[in-house]
């Protein structure tokens, strides 16, 4: 067996094994209020960050402004509680109309 057939089934049971946790421990680990809250706050945290390295970046460089300026009209709509269809389409015709218009 190559090294790299190796580390593919190691990582492979690795993440069945991370996957299975969860279901198999749902009802006998209790975690506190406390815990609760920060492991809810690093989620966000974490999407945040995804987020905005999607949202500005661009193979390492500053993606312009109109790709930022989709990403906050999609917010926009998406806090507003538009339709995913919307949201979207509005991300999608304002990063294109910007990039159009020469902003780029």
């Amino acid at each position: 067996m190559s090294p790299t057939v190796a580390v593919i089934l190691a990582l492979a049971v690795g993440t069945y094994a991370f996957r299975l946790v969860g279901p198999v421990l749902h009802g006998r680990v209790e975690l506190s209020a406390r815990v609760q809250e920060l492991l809810s706050a690093g989620a966000v945290v974490l999407l945040v960050a995804l987020l905005a390295t999607g949202a500005l970046t661009e193979g390492g460089e500053f993606a312009g402004w109109a790709r930022p300026a989709g990403v906050l009209v999609g917010g926009v709509l998406a806090w507003r509680r538009a339709p995913f269809v919307v949201v979207v389409l509005g991300a999608a015709g304002v990063t294109a109309a910007l990039r159009l218009a020469g902003v780029a």
